[in-house]
């Protein structure tokens, strides 16, 4: 309950924060999605780390993100949305598996060993904590490695969501474009809503789309870690089953399908989007809740150049994902 409040009332900071904003500028110039992350950064940062709050702040972050996300699959359009087509998919394929192979050469290059490097590379090319998280067990990690590889995943996470916005007018990014490359290149899936539905709710859906499929991705990656280690722990076979498909991507999938066929009427669909929006920006306050920005002091200057240069590299494949596929 301690976190379950705090939250709330980081979230309810925010969105009032928002309508000041409106009624002052005439829209909000920092959304409350990407404001209730910066409300709980700076929480946490001047009141420090609470373990009565954490289970309650990590159930907002996990859980209801997770709910939240299931119930956008009731406002897609699934059309609309698979305009590019099927190479599309492809790309992502190819674009995780390339990432994966640059961001573990970097992590080698600057000197991290090679569990570390593994787990830098799959938090950057797949979906940050959650992959570092997976695959972590798989390849026997150590507890420093994978510490120090989420505080500083978490970090820049947080600066790629203010920061991607601004590559739309260098680049000359349509709303579909810029989705797109959010789904592509930014973390966790929060993370993503963050960045992409503060631009508009068309960006939003392609990047939830495209950053699913990217998740989907975690199962064979998880699945080749631990066929290539095997036998080095008891638990890769219920690892690798529990990662292949999550929960919440499945009830996407299921609500995007009936959406799309007229099962789920227009008023259904604004109740869910209602729903789902609340929920995510609880979740957005519970996200900035758990990041401590003195981390980045902690994890070094080696692990602090990997994730730097595979963020990078990440960005201008996905870049140039988009051109070669000419998305518009």
């Amino acid at each position: 309950m301690p976190g379950l409040a705090v939250s709330i009332i980081v979230s309810a900071i925010a969105v009032g924060g928002g309508a000041i904003e409106e009624r002052t500028f005439g829209r909000a110039i920092i959304e409350p999605l990407v404001l209730a992350i910066l409300v709980g950064m700076v929480v946490r940062t001047v009141r420090g780390e609470s373990i009565r709050e954490e289970p309650g702040v990590r159930f907002v972050a996990k859980d209801l993100l997770e709910l939240a996300v299931c119930l956008l699959g009731a406002t897609m359009d699934v059309p609309r949305l698979f305009a590019s087509g099927p190479q599309l998919a492809l790309g992502i394929v190819v674009l995780v598996v390339t990432a994966l192979s640059f961001g573990y050469a970097i992590g080698r290059a600057a000197g991290l060993s090679s569990k570390l490097a593994i787990l830098v590379a799959c938090g950057n090319a797949i979906c940050g904590n959650s992959a570092i998280a997976a695959v972590a067990p798989v390849i026997g990690a150590d507890r420093e490695d994978v510490a120090a590889s989420i505080a500083l995943t978490a970090v820049l996470g947080v600066v790629v969501v203010l920061g991607l916005p601004l590559l739309i007018g260098p680049l000359s990014l349509s709303h579909y474009q810029y989705g797109v490359l959010a789904g592509l290149s930014v973390y966790a899936v929060p993370q993503v809503l963050a960045a992409a539905f503060a631009v508009s709710a068309l960006s939003g859906q392609v990047a939830t789309v495209v950053k699913l499929a990217r998740v989907l991705m975690l199962g064979p990656v998880v699945v080749f870690f631990s066929l290539r280690g095997r036998g080095r722990t008891r638990n890769d076979a219920t690892v690798s089953r529990a990662a292949v498909v999550p929960w919440f991507v499945i009830g996407f999938v299921v609500l995007a399908t009936l959406r799309s066929v007229g099962a789920i009427p227009d008023t259904g669909a604004g109740i869910a989007k209602v729903v789902a929006g609340w929920l995510t920006i609880a979740a957005m306050a519970a996200l900035g809740l758990s990041v401590d920005v003195r981390a980045v002091r902690r994890v070094g200057a080696r692990v602090v150049i990997a994730v730097g240069g595979s963020l990078v590299t990440l960005m201008i494949l996905a870049i140039g994902l988009i051109r070669l596929l000419a998305i518009r």
